[in-house]
């Protein structure tokens, strides 16, 4: 059996997808949910990120047993999003289920399972003690309490979603919601999403026969959601997107058209055999004047570049977190200039 995909040739527009499409059944619970933290957060005079993270996919029946998946482990979300807390952000995690999610990130991979980290030691009494091994205490003690502190002071809020359609939906509904907080809004969209859908009009109800040959499915182009979120959701938020290729000659151009194309802040591009040791930040060269093309004299690139062999331990997205620290103050300072 084989899968092509291709567009119908006329994309969503985003009104046209939000008015054709279903929303998730947890929509509500999960936008009230945002909106009590926000309030909280703006009570307390924080800054909020909405960070994005892992991938989506796309069911091809609407009782799903197949589907396309948009991998991701979202590393670079998750790992993000703790250094956000560090610069003291309040965080929304919003997150593929069953994805890397912050401080437990450090023990879900196979090569640092949590379980090989604990000892059954024998106890004075009846049953068995357990204990850290003592090479795992110092950075086990480090991340749970760094986890209880969060989750004391209320900082964290998780939402989750798993097909594009829950993204996108969750997406629009939250970008509304921190719209309240103007220029103390950051947007980190580090989810890896889907470009193609099946809209649920042309999807099979039950699952798709095998054994009748090839399967062709022609896909519908997933709306670009970058426009209404900067023009319409959240005027004034502090918008970053990434941009991944493989090529690396494409990265910055790719970064520079995307940029003109949506007008947000800054652009992160990633060549994929790169990605955790360097990053170039693509931004306009003139923040307050609106982009006309993607000519090179309109940008400017920053590279963030650390070297594992110096440092093993040392994450990029703790640099990453510092430059959109530093340049969400400009952002912010920049509002009465």
């Amino acid at each position: 059996m084989s899968t092509t995909s291709e567009s119908s040739g006329t994309p969503f527009s985003a009104e046209t997808y939000f008015a054709t499409q279903l929303p998730p059944p947890n929509l509500d619970q999960d936008v009230s949910r945002v909106r009590e933290f926000v309030k909280r957060q703006v009570k307390e005079g924080r800054r909020v990120v909405l960070v994005t993270s892992g991938g989506t996919t796309v069911p091809l029946e609407l009782n799903v047993v197949r589907f396309l998946d948009n991998f991701s482990a979202g590393t670079r979300g998750a790992t993000s999003a703790e250094y956000f807390l560090k610069a003291g952000y309040a965080v929304i995690f919003m997150h593929r289920q069953f994805s890397l999610q912050p401080f437990s990130r450090h023990y879900s991979h196979s090569t640092h399972p949590f379980l090989d980290f604990l000892d059954v030691n024998p106890a004075d009494t009846d049953g068995h003690q357990i204990s850290v091994t003592p090479v795992e205490q110092a950075q086990l003690l480090n991340v749970l309490t760094t986890y209880k502190k969060v989750h004391q002071t209320g900082v964290l809020h998780t939402l989750t979603f798993v097909t594009v359609n829950d993204y996108l939906w969750l997406l629009r509904a939250v970008s509304k919601e921190l719209s309240v907080l103007g220029r103390n809004a950051l947007f980190y969209l580090a989810a890896a999403v889907s470009d193609f859908f099946l809209p649920r009009q042309k999807m099979s109800e039950h699952k798709i026969q095998s054994g009748k040959g090839s399967l062709h499915i022609e896909m519908d182009q997933v709306p670009k959601i970058l426009k209404p979120l900067v023009n319409e959701w959240t005027r004034e938020g502090f918008i970053v997107s990434f941009k991944l290729e493989t090529d690396p000659e494409l990265l910055i151009p790719k970064s520079r058209t995307a940029l003109s194309r949506y007008g947000h802040q800054v652009v992160i591009g990633n060549d994929l055999h790169r990605r955790k040791f360097e990053v170039v930040f693509v931004s306009p060269a003139n923040s307050t004047k609106p982009l006309d093309d993607a000519q090179p004299s309109n940008f400017v690139e920053t590279w963030i570049r650390i070297d594992p062999a110096q440092d093993p331990a040392k994450e990029i997205e703790e640099d990453i977190v510092t430059e959109l620290g530093q340049r969400h103050d400009a952002w912010i300072h920049a509002l009465g200039q």
